[in-house]
């Protein structure tokens, strides 16, 4: 994955990014010839593997010399190519959140104090355009880089909580930044993007509702990633109150999704996560 280089003052102008780099941009795998699998003389769906040279084959002897370990290993036997799922894709900075912010048309600031960092809103927040706003700061929230992170992530929230009656019109324009934050497969931007996808549905009370004809955008990489939950075995998840186990977080998506969903919202979750299990009827 390419990375941009940044100054690291947030006062200073990012780099310029190409505009062949899309985040969450899918890269296709391309095989030659010889990595295609093939039909054996017997009938059997192969795949290659190299072949030996005269000097690899085993002769009187070699047996105690590779107990010891002195010849060369076994070669790994033929297995097909990985798919990439979990691999992370590009991410570059070129959000509209962070091109905003740094032309200084978001009409905030950060408030440092002693315990912890927040925004200070120079405009009443109920008095923006949600249309407008929201989706930008949605834009924002696959960057990793501070202080657009923080910015863009504690916009959000204070947006959603002061936003009654404001947001479920703009579902519509949520559904690219939030597709987007979840294809580039950054567990830390999975994350974050989980989280506020829960403050998300239980902002407005018809939210739910109107997230059900957008499960195929969105449910797909929850179903990659549902089943990534660590084995602690017999020992203590110490960091469980930060939220960072993706597995938990999607299973809690999916379950807001479904009691705010409506009676279609089941059917159309366990089409897209066929693993998943109502949280309703039991």
């Amino acid at each position: 994955m390419k990375k941009t280089k940044q100054s690291g003052s947030c006062f200073d102008q990012t780099l310029p990014v190409k505009l062949s780099r899309r985040a969450g941009r899918h890269v296709l795998c391309r095989l030659t010839d010889k990595e295609l699998p093939y039909y054996s003389s017997n009938g059997e769906y192969r795949h290659r593997i190299p072949k030996k040279l005269p000097s690899d084959y085993t002769r009187k002897g070699d047996g105690e010399k590779i107990k010891r370990g002195e010849l060369h290993k076994a070669a790994p036997k033929a297995e097909p190519p990985q798919a990439g799922a979990f691999k992370l894709r590009d991410n570059p900075p070129n959000t509209l959140f962070r091109k905003l912010y740094e032309r200084g048309d978001l009409p905030l600031q950060v408030l440092h104090s002693s315990s912890k960092n927040s925004l200070t809103w120079k405009v009443d927040i109920r008095k923006l355009d949600y249309h407008h706003y929201l989706p930008i700061f949605f834009d924002g929230i696959r960057e990793k880089e501070e202080p657009y992170r923080f910015i863009a992530v504690k916009g959000v929230e204070d947006l959603l909580k002061a936003g009654q009656g404001k947001i479920l019109s703009v579902i519509p324009q949520l559904i690219i930044p939030i597709k987007t934050a979840l294809n580039t497969r950054d567990l830390a931007v999975i994350n974050i993007t989980l989280q506020l996808m829960c403050k998300l549905v239980e902002s407005e009370e018809m939210v739910g509702h109107s997230l059900v004809p957008y499960y195929r955008q969105l449910l797909p990489i929850l179903n990659i990633f549902k089943n990534n939950v660590p084995n602690m075995g017999d020992t203590i998840d110490y960091a469980q109150q930060k939220q960072i186990c993706t597995g938990e977080l999607v299973n809690r998506v999916l379950e807001l999704f479904e009691s705010h969903g409506g009676e279609d919202a089941f059917i159309n979750i366990k089409y897209m996560v066929p693993t998943y299990e109502s949280c309703v009827t039991g």
